[in-house]
């Protein structure tokens, strides 16, 4: 199974994207098939509303891409195993090729996705929460606007939950799932079922810090390229946090804290790894 987008991957998209096409015009757009336009009924309805628009800034909202058109926002969702492609227009495409966006100057964005996985579509300026009303329900984003520790508090005592499921949860925390929740609870030395309002204070500070620590490390070493979750960034470039990871996808290597076993748990269909020092 091929595990969804977090956010540090879809970030380091959406700051590539924004230098590479903000202010550029779309010529032309090129769609395999139907498969990331279910709001469409051909795929000429999605391309003609796109074609001969100039692009602004790419904002990201949770881990959806969302980019300013003239009075429109044309919105991205990449699914899991898709990725975004800088290209130049002679270089031939890939298998997975699902859309093809080519600009007056500048060469092509291309999106592959092999699954159809993703979404893709434009809608009216005001309407975006009705669209996708899910956005309004977003929690705390750590890589945007920095939440004071004791907001995230708040939020972690008011709840009676297991830590991991959570950090899981969209609408307490945007876009981490099974890799960078194994890892922020390990730096925050805390166990993926300890329930959410058992924690301390100074527990409640751990847990804020790695959170903000590993999401901006994710970020500086351009994501995590993984067997079950392939990343490579516009240009193609494997992202090297995988290097790093502490305990995701390490059972049975030693631990950095005490050097015992790094164990793993099946948990909702997926694996959990912690260290025995968590508490």
């Amino acid at each position: 199974m091929t595990l969804e987008h977090e956010l540090p991957e879809v970030e380091i998209i959406r700051y590539a994207l924004d230098r590479e096409i903000s202010g550029r015009k779309v010529k032309a757009v090129e769609v395999a098939s139907m498969a990331t336009l279910g709001r469409y009924r051909t795929r000429r309805s999605f391309a003609g509303t796109v074609e001969g628009c100039k692009l602004g800034p790419v904002r990201r909202i949770g881990l959806t891409l969302v980019i300013k058109m003239e009075d429109d926002l044309l919105v991205i969702r990449p699914g899991a195993g898709s990725s975004i492609r800088r290209h130049a227009a002679r270089d031939a495409k890939v298998p997975g090729t699902e859309m093809t966006f080519t600009f007056t100057v500048g060469g092509q964005i291309r999106l592959i996705d092999p699954d159809g996985t993703s979404e893709v579509c434009v809608v009216s300026g005001d309407q975006l929460l009705v669209e996708f009303p899910d956005l309004a329900t977003l929690g705390i984003d750590p890589a945007g606007e920095m939440v004071p520790w004791t907001m995230f508090g708040g939020q972690i005592l008011a709840r009676e939950e297991p830590l991991k499921d959570l950090l899981c949860d969209d609408t307490v925390v945007v876009g981490i799932g099974d890799v960078y929740s194994d890892e922020i609870l390990f730096h925050a030395g805390l166990r993926y079922d300890r329930i959410s309002n058992t924690l301390s204070t100074q527990e409640v500070r751990r847990l804020h810090g790695a959170m903000i620590s590993v999401v901006n490390d994710a970020i500086k070493y351009r994501g995590a390229d993984l067997e079950e979750r392939p990343f490579v960034d516009l240009y193609g470039e494997p992202g090297t946090y995988g290097d790093h990871l502490a305990v995701y996808g390490r059972a049975g290597a030693l631990s950095e804290r005490n050097r015992s076993p790094i164990q793993r748990i099946k948990l909702k269909g997926s694996w959990t790894y912690f260290c025995e020092t968590q508490v």
